[in-house]
């Protein structure tokens, strides 16, 4: 029991960023199937990529009134996610991981949630018989991207302050472009040039972030002492509760009670209006976390 205990958390990225409903159901599910694809041929990418279609299909179950339509889509979603789950904790158990892989990962949940703003707004649209569910619908799209980039910045940041081996997919701009340029043409060089785009989003929204690491790096190098890592992550842990409520689970909980309940419209109110109000509060107590350490 001890070494599956042991194994368990080897498949984590950090006990520390996950969130209940992962670590209660999610993780452990995702575990166990990872367990079992293991000694098969199947890759976490095959993984991701199988999520992206059945996640996808939820959104275009969501566009139907019905209850019996709009179960199965959250059933489906549901399996997406443990899926998503699988890829990650099968590629730490085998040691078969990838910057391509964690790209794609990153932007399966967005297809997913493509769809499903494309599904309420067809469904909402005839309903209420205006486009303009459309517009809302892009709207929560680019307000969903700009909300993930900076919780998974964040989340991979506080693994970066628990260990050089945790935080290694936490990457500088610089890193990103080194890399960039070693890479072939080919679509994993267009993937990569997308991941880029993405980190330079990140270091551009967050200037105290930027300078705090800029003055540990001058100070300490990649050795930043133990005292400043654990008292980084008792600060970082405190703000995982508005950070959540930015993850898949936070989102969901509110989509299936909206489905339900009938009032679908409401999902829109709650992605763009309340979900980018946390957003802006995280970001500035984050930003305002970083400056005490420099």
């Amino acid at each position: 029991m001890k070494a599956l205990n042991e194994e368990y958390e080897a498949s984590l990225k950090s006990i520390e960023t996950e969130n209940f409903i992962d670590r209660i159901f999610y993780r452990p599910v995702g575990f166990c199937i990872a367990r079992m694809l293991r000694p098969t041929r199947i890759t976490p990418n095959i993984v991701t990529i199988v999520s992206i279609f059945i996640g996808s299909s939820a959104g275009y179950l969501f566009h139907f009134r019905d209850m019996e339509h709009n179960a199965c889509g959250i059933l489906l979603l549901i399996f997406a996610n443990i899926l998503d789950c699988t890829d990650g904790q099968l590629a730490r158990l085998s040691g078969n991981k990838s910057t391509i892989g964690r790209i794609l990962d990153g932007f399966a949940g967005d297809i997913w949630f493509a769809s499903i703003y494309t599904g309420i707004a067809f469904r909402l649209s005839h309903e209420y018989g205006t486009s303009w569910f459309y517009t809302l619908a892009v709207a929560s799209g680019l307000s969903h991207l700009g909300q993930a980039n900076i919780t998974d910045y964040y989340k991979t940041l506080h693994l970066y302050f628990i260990s050089k081996e945790k935080g290694y997919e936490f990457q500088t701009i610089e890193q990103v472009r080194a890399r960039h340029r070693e890479m072939k043409p080919g679509i994993n060089k267009v993937f990569y040039l997308l991941y880029r785009l993405y980190t330079l989003v990140q270091e551009k929204e967050t200037p105290s972030l930027q300078r705090m690491l800029a003055s540990l790096h001058a100070r300490y190098g990649d050795d930043i002492p133990q005292d400043i890592r654990i008292s980084f992550r008792q600060k970082s842990s405190k703000l995982m509760t508005y950070i959540n409520l930015m993850t898949f689970n936070g989102r969901t909980v509110v989509l299936f009670i909206v489905l339900f309940t009938g009032f679908v419209w409401a999902y829109f109110v709650y992605e763009i209006l309340f979900l980018n109000i946390i957003l802006a509060v995280s970001m500035k107590k984050h930003e305002k976390m970083c400056a005490t350490f420099y």
